[in-house]
């Protein structure tokens, strides 16, 4: 039998929330449970390429689920943006179950069933947000991929672990409570409708004054982009499981966040309406501050998760930035920045993992002379860092160029220097790990160690994001084709 594109699309999002059934049912089997995981996680990206390959030919594929009150419904609809957030996430999720199987077990993790069931319900809600027709959709599936991966932060169930899981969970909900329902809320009473569209749902004569306030709630609200001063949840919920790390930092959380801003800029406000608000640049400065600051304190880190995690925060503010451009530039390279940041991010939190599991370190200061015993490792380490500073060749060269033009094209001067500045410090609190890990003197406990990579999984899963990151380089047309779709819808 074949399914219909719109059947794929409901797939999606149903899928992944089916198998936590089987990978709870196969608890005490653990090949059979992650079998499960990764023939799930196989069959949802062979349904999203197909979504992919239905928008390319022009199919308009939608679903209405349930409909609240008339203008208020569960639905989901296809379109560029959430096209490439789904890609990415999907793919990713097939790499860092892999990567989790070889971690995971060699760690010899308690409660691997709950991990793996919650991982895949919080890609149902990735799915959902990715495919979400209304804020309406959207917002109950980022609360969900909220709820859902609580217990992962909390894994460990030391003292540690659940103080880390209440600021994730307490920053998260207050936000999306106090102010992302606030805006929704108010976006409906002014709008009349939640749809997403082109162009954006106000009116052209809308008080700019009362659509400023809107953003506001809005940029404050979506938590999970991790804009300063919400950024704290970020940070604590590093006491987590590596994969868990990935998954936040690359796969689920914080892109769900800056995709949601994102989406929220283009087809709420459009780009015309947001270049003309009296906040946009208040926020464009607050985001810009984010980049600065977050590379400053990733500088100071000795933790190598703590400075990756904070590293996150100063990347999403990239994001952030281009989405708040309004121009078509910005728009490009946000979308872009997404993927390309996803797979540098999680290359480096795989690289970070496997150290911990070959080498029990994680101090960034114990790790002199590691390419010695973990060569592919830091190899991978060091590309990976090159595509988050935006060099070549590497493709988060793209991204960052499309940002850095987007500053061109609406004048802001003063961004563009943040922007360039922190590169600068990318450079700084990124590449002397790898230099130090190759170059460092014979005096290392490392020097004369035999090489000791990470279990094969594990190293498999770095390997090919690492790939990623190059051929992305080379080959970023697909993104770019998606991001230039947004603004010709």
């Amino acid at each position: 039998m074949i399914l219909s594109l719109e059947a794929m699309l409901q797939l999606s999002i149903v899928l992944p929330l089916l198998a936590t059934v089987g990978i709870v049912a196969a608890g005490q089997q653990p090949n059979l449970r992650e079998a499960v995981t990764i023939g799930t996680s196989l069959v949802l990206f062979y349904f999203v390429v197909n979504l992919y390959q239905g928008l390319k030919q022009g199919e308009v594929i939608s679903v209405q689920w349930w409909q609240l009150v008339p203008g208020l419904q569960l639905s989901f609809a296809i379109e560029p943006l959430g096209m490439l957030f789904a890609l990415v996430a999907s793919f990713l999720w097939i790499i860092t179950t892999i990567y989790s199987i070889g971690y995971m077990r060699s760690h010899h993790e308690q409660n691997q069933t709950r991990f793996y069931a919650c991982f895949a319900i919080a890609i149902g809600s990735v799915m959902g947000i990715a495919f979400a027709a209304n804020l309406f959709t959207l917002f109950i599936f980022y609360e969900v991929l909220t709820l859902s991966t609580y217990p992962l932060v909390t894994h460990a169930g030391t003292a540690e672990a659940k103080k880390g899981g209440r600021i994730y969970l307490g920053i998260l909900l207050s936000t999306s409570i106090a102010f992302f329902l606030l805006a929704v809320i108010t976006t409906w009473v002014v709008s009349g409708t939640l749809d997403f569209k082109p162009g954006g749902v106000f009116d052209a004569n809308v008080d700019t004054t009362v659509a400023g306030a809107i953003l506001i709630l809005f940029i404050f609200g979506i938590g999970k982009a991790a804009i300063m001063p919400f950024h704290r949840w970020l940070p604590a919920a590093m006491v987590a499981p590596t994969p868990v790390s990935a998954l936040l930092h690359a796969v689920a959380v914080v892109k769900a966040g800056v995709f949601t801003v994102l989406k929220v800029c283009v087809f709420i406000f459009g780009i015309d309406l947001l270049s003309v608000l009296p906040t946009t640049q208040f926020l464009l400065y607050l985001a810009g501050a984010s980049v600065l600051l977050a590379s400053l304190v990733a500088m100071q880190q000795d933790n190598l998760k703590a400075r990756l995690a904070y590293s996150t925060v100063s990347q999403l503010g990239y994001v952030t930035v281009g989405a708040l451009l309004a121009t078509s530039a910005g728009v490009i390279g946000s979308s872009m920045h997404i993927a390309m940041h996803a797979f540098g991010k999680i290359t480096l939190f795989f690289c970070a993992g496997a150290i911990l599991v070959a080498a029990h370190k994680s101090n960034i200061s114990e790790m002199r002379g590691l390419g010695k015993q973990m060569p592919i490792t830091m190899a991978a380490f060091f590309i990976a860092s090159l595509s988050i500073i935006g060099v070549p060749p590497t493709g988060g060269t793209w991204s960052k160029w499309f940002l850095l033009m987007g500053t061109l094209e609406a004048e802001q001067w003063i961004l563009m220097a943040a922007l360039m500045i922190s590169s600068l410090l990318n450079i700084a609190y990124l590449l002397p790990i790898p230099f130090h890990a190759f170059f460092s003197g014979d005096k290392t406990p490392f020097s004369r160690a035999g090489v000791k990579e990470a279990p094969l999984p594990s190293l498999i899963a770095l390997s090919i994001t690492t790939m990623g990151c190059l051929v992305l380089f080379v080959y970023p047309q697909p993104l770019y084709e998606l991001a230039k779709a947004i603004l010709a819808t």
